[in-house]
């Protein structure tokens, strides 16, 4: 995935779960320790399908308690 960085600037892609995982700690107050693998919480296919084959537009899932939607175009959302 590519992070929405709100530049020009070049930017290297980053494993979907770096992205999610990382966007769950910015909108919530749970620690890196409180979250588990995120196959835990979401089917790998499931992802995989939404991310990087683009036959489905989302797929949302919980972690922790906050509900988190992944699109296709790479955005994350995170209900807090």
């Amino acid at each position: 995935m590519i992070r929405d960085q709100g530049s020009d600037d070049w930017v290297s892609p980053e494993p979907a779960s770096d992205v999610i995982i990382d966007s769950v700690l910015e909108a919530t107050d749970l620690s890196a320790d409180n979250i588990a693998s995120l196959d835990t919480y979401v089917d790998s296919e499931a992802l995989r399908e939404v991310v990087v084959e683009g036959g489905a537009e989302s797929v949302t899932f919980t972690i922790e308690g906050h509900d988190v939607t992944v699109t296709a175009d790479s955005a994350v959302s995170v209900d807090t």
